[in-house]
């Protein structure tokens, strides 16, 4: 049985967000929770506090404990990108994209 969790409109870009993912990715959920702690990521903080709402929705489906569970699927999607103008010099305008992640954890037992 699967337990699952997701996080949208999450203000950090794809990109530095599966910087973090990829590290926890196929691991036991208590290593991967220390892990999340020690790294010096925003992203990490979200993350952590997703895998411990996927851990806890286990308990209360009584799918399984945390230390037989682990991470089987982890994936960080784009999700809506908020568009922003900056003024130049000489009445020119630059783009400024602010990217946002939706983020999906499925935990397994091991």
């Amino acid at each position: 049985m699967d337990s699952r969790a997701t996080m949208k409109f999450i203000r950090i870009s794809p990109r530095k967000v599966r910087r973090v993912v990829d590290l926890v990715r196929g691991k036991p959920v208590e290593q991967a929770l220390v892990l999340l702690r020690s790294t010096p990521h925003a992203a990490a903080r979200k993350v952590e506090k997703l895998v411990r709402s996927a851990v806890a929705n286990a308990e209360q489906a009584n799918v399984g404990s945390p230390e037989e569970m682990m991470i089987s699927k982890l994936v960080v999607d784009p999700g809506p990108t908020m568009k922003r103008i900056m003024p130049r010099a000489q009445g020119r305008v630059n783009r400024i994209l602010k990217r946002t992640s939706h983020i999906s954890v499925v935990l397994s037992e091991k």
